[in-house]
């Protein structure tokens, strides 16, 4: 079954544009927009509904009317709307003269139905066309492996910063399960009883630093895989980048971070982790 079209109407001849409208919606079931003749609305309209097709109704045409129909031209580029003007000899002549759109199809007045109704159904057999050709180049896939990342995954934080804990806590808790811990060794305790998908560690703590607790973990055969991420002041990232290079951790992210980056930097690591 053809799609039905959706046809804009306007010009400054209302009363045949009253005509087809009813016509378009009674005998063809169109869905049909009546917009005023004036550039404000014809581009507000166009903008808002995309139509398929634009009847523009001509009658007593003067240069500014006729200009105003030019603002189309913008607002239906790459859009494959096409535009029927109905006119008079004269109004079609002066539109000529002045119109700066690219192509349209002119039409008699009084309005031929059954010819006007032809080219619609031809309209609507493009448009299907196009349609399937453009579905046909989409190649669908199934990932049998999407079930695993349906659930939220799980993030060990490691900072003595208590502020710091609730922030980041915040901004992940809508994509990732957060478990904050305020040292290196509530962080191996926590990992006595759990596997998180990621550690964010604190780069400078009292006590055990974050380098420290990363060298623990690369020695446990059991901690050396889980992805770590270094949370770091500005003031520290040059001696960060040093052990990024010494210590091999996924990566680093300056605080205080914006949300947008820090999740963007976990997606990266964890999808490099697979």
């Amino acid at each position: 079954m053809l799609m039905k079209l959706q046809i804009m109407v306007t010009g400054q001849n209302r009363r045949v544009a009253s005509d087809l409208c009813e016509h378009l919606e009674g005998d063809r079931g169109y869905l049909t927009v009546k917009c005023n003749a004036n550039k404000a609305a014809l581009f507000d309209v166009l903008l808002a509904e995309v139509p398929n097709v634009i009847i523009v109704c001509l009658g007593n045409e003067t240069l500014d009317s006729i200009l105003a129909y030019n603002v189309m031209k913008d607002a239906i580029r790459g859009t494959g709307c096409s535009v029927i003007v109905v006119a008079n000899e004269d109004d079609k002549n002066y539109f000529k003269k002045h119109t700066v759109l690219d192509k349209v199809h002119f039409l008699s007045r009084p309005v031929p139905l059954l010819s006007l109704y032809e080219f619609l159904i031809r309209i609507e057999e493009e448009i299907e066309k196009n349609r399937g050709e453009r579905m046909s180049m989409f190649d669908e896939f199934v990932n049998e492996n999407a079930s695993k990342y349906d659930r939220h995954r799980s993030i060990l934080l490691v900072d003595d910063d208590t502020e710091q804990l609730v922030q980041i806590k915040e901004q992940l808790r809508e994509f990732y399960d957060v478990t904050p811990v305020k040292s290196g060794e509530m962080a191996f305790k926590y990992l006595s009883r759990n596997t998180p998908d990621l550690i964010l560690l604190d780069y400078m703590m009292p006590g055990e630093d974050g380098p420290s607790v990363l060298r623990r973990l690369k020695e446990h055969e059991k901690y050396a895989d889980i992805p770590v991420i270094f949370l770091t002041g500005m003031t520290e990232k040059n001696t960060v980048i040093r052990t990024l290079t010494e210590l091999k951790p996924q990566g680093y992210v300056i605080k205080p971070s914006k949300k947008s980056e820090l999740v963007a930097k976990i997606i990266d690591v964890l999808e490099q982790e697979g």
